[in-house]
């Protein structure tokens, strides 16, 4: 009997991921990435004080710098490890290339197998995009996607298809300060959210399969989180608003808590869904630019 309700259970879940891989939610490990854009509610931007998505002085990033997060998915009070993501900065001359490497756990494969691959090089001086690859491999899903930003220009060049070799070329007109994904979050983490003020909303544009999309962040204020094995940290809490739909009940927010230092890494990441919820969770970090401050010893 509970092997039948076992095969049911990992049956429904099978048949909900389908769903994910539908609405582009394929990859846990955009959860902090990919889940920042492609449910946002669009907002007009409307920039505000002295915040600006065209440049913005690098105060937390440093060549070397490595981040590692562990994936959990929650269904009917069940937690499971996914698997865990891994970006590494590298600086290249007047450029930064943030390499993200997500993979499922080898018990986790039979059941839905991912192998991604993501590389984004930002501009040193503005931290604006340049170019930016997916080259995704999710069950039998495949995507090979390059994207070329010309910020002067206000073109951006999608090399997409299932695989490089029959991929093809499209430009489109953006506006200009175009990010993607990546970028964005780079981005963030030199934005001085408590000198600009608790309750203040954070526009941006990115590129993304070939559609630009509207996002907003509002900084919440100062909380601490608790990470298990890791501690507790002071953090800065960050909420964007979800579109309703298949995937998401009205009034749905994705929660995210970085370090209340200098170096702004991602603790935490809440996904509410209207089945289950996903959690990102700091696993590990080192060579970051600056002393990890925020950690309450």
């Amino acid at each position: 009997m509970n092997g039948k309700k076992n095969a049911q259970t990992i049956s429904t879940i099978d048949s909900y991921y389908q769903k994910l891989s539908t609405k582009n939610f394929r990859s846990y490990i955009y959860i902090f990435l990919l889940s920042l854009c492609f449910s946002f509610k669009p907002v007009e931007p409307s920039l505000q004080g002295s915040y600006s998505t065209c440049s913005t002085p690098n105060i937390a990033l440093k060549h070397g710098e490595k981040i590692s997060h562990k994936v959990f998915y929650n269904w009917n009070f069940i937690w499971m490890s996914a698997g865990e993501s891994t970006a590494t900065l590298k600086e290249k001359g007047d450029k930064f290339e943030v390499s993200v490497i997500g993979k499922t756990y080898k018990s986790y494969d039979w059941f839905y197998k991912i192998r991604d691959y993501y590389s984004t090089t930002l501009d040193k001086n503005t931290l604006l995009p340049t170019t930016c690859l997916r080259n995704v491999n999710e069950g039998k899903y495949t995507l090979y996607d390059k994207v070329d930003f010309d910020q002067e220009k206000k073109i951006a060049k999608s090399l997409r298809g299932k695989k490089k070799e029959i991929a093809t070329e499209r430009a489109y007109n953006v506006d200009g300060c175009m990010h993607d994904l990546v970028s964005m979050v780079y981005y963030f983490r030199n934005i001085e959210f408590k000198k600009n003020g608790k309750g203040k909303k954070y526009p941006m544009k990115i590129f993304i399969d070939r559609k630009v999309w509207n996002l907003e962040l509002k900084y919440e204020g100062r909380e601490i989180v608790t990470i298990k094995g890791k501690g507790k940290y002071k953090a800065l809490k960050l909420t964007t608003k979800m579109t309703e739909g298949e995937l998401f009940d009205e009034d749905s927010y994705i929660t995210f808590w970085v370090s209340d230092d200098k170096n702004k890494v991602p603790l935490l990441v809440n996904l509410e869904l209207t089945i289950g919820s996903i959690k990102v969770v700091l696993k590990d970090y080192k060579d970051l630019r600056h002393p990890m401050v925020s950690k309450i010893k």
